[in-house]
């Protein structure tokens, strides 16, 4: 696990100097990977090159140094991440001589890419991020892997190609910030975080997971490649009994393959679902006692601790829990937020911190439950989905506009307690008669009405989801596959896996997601829908998959997750920060925001007439940024 950095000038510049601005791309990502780095660079008649990396090792403590070369010098690899099915692929190599000097995973990829070049790629199960320099084919291949899991950033223009495991060491390669980009303005404001392709610069994309980046060294032009093909979608016939038994299997092997490391590992337990399995399924595998995580809040209402121990005491861990008060939350705001290096409002980065630095304490490596949603259909707005074209069905629009209208002042609340009163408020707020409300209900942050309010004109777009209705082939999604393919391209890439990557890596832990496996989504694809999402029974195939070794009824409870009441402490602690975005002569400077509408909208807040929770704490997180580090 590591960071990755890489810098080609086309008109050729002097090595040492290029040398220099990798050493501080990479110092600026130490975080990523603290056990060692280095540096390749090449000066070539018409560019000079250079590729860094910093290392986090586990697997291969020894001799797993980077940059890795080939046996010629010819090709040389950095690489961030793990491939767990490095072994099986190295016995394939070995049976055809092909030799190693090293017992690493990156050594693997290079040898693969030696022998089949980029059509090699369709054989990892990982994660991962990294780039090869061939220089017999006078090429950069750049790779991502096919959930997202490791982030990888690159900008092209017409003198630079720059890439980088994290915005932050690219910005300083470049040197200067670009402009901001209209198009992730508008779609943070929507999703609360910025999905591939596009960040928060003009200019600077995230490669797409599931694709690879060629950059031609003779004219340099690149393309981008996909490495798998569309999934199949078709259903199979499959009893409910032989799918359960199968799913367990899938989930177990999984778990297993994961857990490869040459360091001590662990798991997050929250006691939810999807973690209390991963849980299960590595003590089953684990000859020793496995070690837990949790964290729980000294505010009751936040605090879930107990279920987690409930898994911990059945599963006879190592259990490791943390109380934590608001006061630890909020101590780490700035850091936690900044680190994202564009805007993000997605408030359980806090917690999911907190829990990666005190288990970073014990471990350097964390099985987690992320995934389980997206691939065994967990998440509320899945059938929610379902209610909104039962109800749109049978009430009539202007019926419900009615509704909507008397009973919206009725459910407005004006403290942060996210109850049923917010629900069902947002429930009748993405309902949704014109194909378009999955869209609408994945915008955690402005409908577009709010939106358009908030903005002014002139920083406005229109047709925001329109690429990823493109790449997914999905333009009114309307069945639960067709939500989780969505999910796959926005959400999990964009907001999920970015919490986690960016929370686990500033603390200097490897978190792994056993549910992320391509085969296993390939499985839950091609299954009837109702063995996922069975009435209200979410996730019922996981759930009847495990329930034989869990207390009765322990997977049927709910989870309300790591929820922090950021609304409140805009009310409180944040607030003179908060006020300081407000002022008008900083609004009018930015030129972003109608200027009138987002003081009242703050206002209201703060002064609890309504509670705006989510706009305001979206509002807050982009602003952050925004004066710390956009304008640095």
């Amino acid at each position: 696990m590591c960071g990755i950095n890489g810098y080609l000038y086309k008109a050729g510049q002097a090595e040492e100097r290029l040398k220099q601005t990798l050493g501080a791309m990479n110092a600026a990502i130490y975080h990523r990977g603290p056990d060692d780095q280095g540096i390749f660079s090449t000066e070539e008649t018409t560019y000079s090159l250079a590729m860094g990396m910093q290392r986090l090792s586990i697997i291969d403590l020894s001799t797993g140094h980077q940059p890795m070369h080939s046996d010629d010098g010819q090709i040389t690899i950095v690489f961030n991440g793990e491939i767990y099915n490095y072994k099986q692929l190295k016995e394939k190599l070995l049976k055809d001589n092909i030799s190693f000097k090293t017992t690493s995973d990156t050594e693997v990829i290079l040898r693969l890419y030696e022998q089949h070049g980029p059509e090699a790629f369709k054989e990892l199960d990982g994660m991962y991020g990294f780039s090869i320099y061939d220089r017999n084919k006078q090429k950069i291949i750049i790779a991502r892997d096919f959930f997202g899991e490791k982030p990888l950033y690159y900008t092209h223009n017409g003198e630079e190609f720059i890439w980088a495991s994290e915005l932050k060491s690219l910005i300083l390669g470049l040197g200067s910030k670009p402009a901001i980009s209209k198009s992730a303005l508008n779609l943070y404001f929507r999703l609360t975080y910025i999905p591939a392709p596009y960040s928060i610069y003009e200019g600077i994309h995230k490669l797409e997971p599931n694709r690879i980046l060629e950059y031609d060294l003779k004219n340099f032009e690149l393309k981008i490649l996909p490495i798998h093909q569309d999934f199949n979608r078709e259903k199979v016939e499959i009893s409910l009994d032989e799918a359960r038994k199968e799913a367990r299997e899938r989930v177990y092997n999984s778990v297993v393959s994961r857990s490869v490391s040459d360091v001590p590992i662990g798991t997050f337990l929250s006691g939810g679902v999807d973690s209390s399995v991963v849980s299960f399924c590595l003590a089953e595998h684990s000859s020793t006692k496995i070690d837990t995580f949790s964290i729980g809040f000294t505010k009751k209402s936040f605090d879930e601790s107990d279920k987690s121990r409930t898994v911990a005491n059945m599963i006879n861990s190592n259990h490791h829990e943390f109380i934590i008060s608001e006061n630890d939350l909020k101590e780490n705001v700035s850091d936690i937020l900044l680190n994202f290096d564009e805007p993000f409002a997605d408030s359980s980065a806090l917690p999911t911190f907190l829990v990666s630095k005190k288990t970073s304490d014990f471990v350097k490596v964390a099985l987690t439950g992320d995934g389980g949603d997206e691939i065994f259909g967990g998440y509320n707005k899945y059938y929610m989905g379902k209610l909104n074209a039962r109800y749109t069905g049978l009430m009539p629009k202007f019926l419900h506009q009615s509704v909507k209208k008397l009973a919206s002042p009725l459910l407005q609340t004006k403290d942060d307690n996210r109850g049923k009163r917010y629900k069902i408020l947002r429930a009748l707020e993405s309902v949704d008669y014109s194909g378009q409300y999955y869209w609408d209900i994945i915008s955690l942050g402005m409908t577009e009405p709010s939106l358009k309010e908030l903005m002014k004109p002139e920083q406005q777009q229109k047709h925001l989801f329109e690429y990823y209705a493109g790449v997914s082939g999905i333009s009114n999604p309307t069945s639960l596959n067709e939500y989780q393919l969505i999910d796959l391209h926005m959400s999990l890439e964009g907001d999920m896996l970015v919490k986690v990557d960016r929370t686990s890596m500033l603390n200097s832990l490897e978190c792994r997601a056993p549910f992320l496996n391509r085969d296993l989504l390939q499985f839950t694809l091609s299954l009837p829908e109702n063995y996922l999402l069975k009435g209200w029974n979410k996730k019922y195939l996981l759930k009847e998959a495990f329930k034989d070794v869990f207390p009765e009824g322990f997977l049927d409870k709910s989870k309300r997750g790591f929820g922090v009441p950021v609304g409140d402490w805009l009310r409180e602690g944040l607030c003179s920060e908060l006020e300081s975005y407000i002022e008008p002569d900083f609004l009018k400077d930015q030129n972003l925001f109608n200027e009138e509408h987002v003081i009242k909208l703050v206002r209201n807040h703060l002064e609890g007439k309504v509670d705006n929770t989510f706009k305001v704490w979206t509002f807050f997180c982009f602003q952050k940024w925004y004066k710390a580090i956009y304008l640095s």
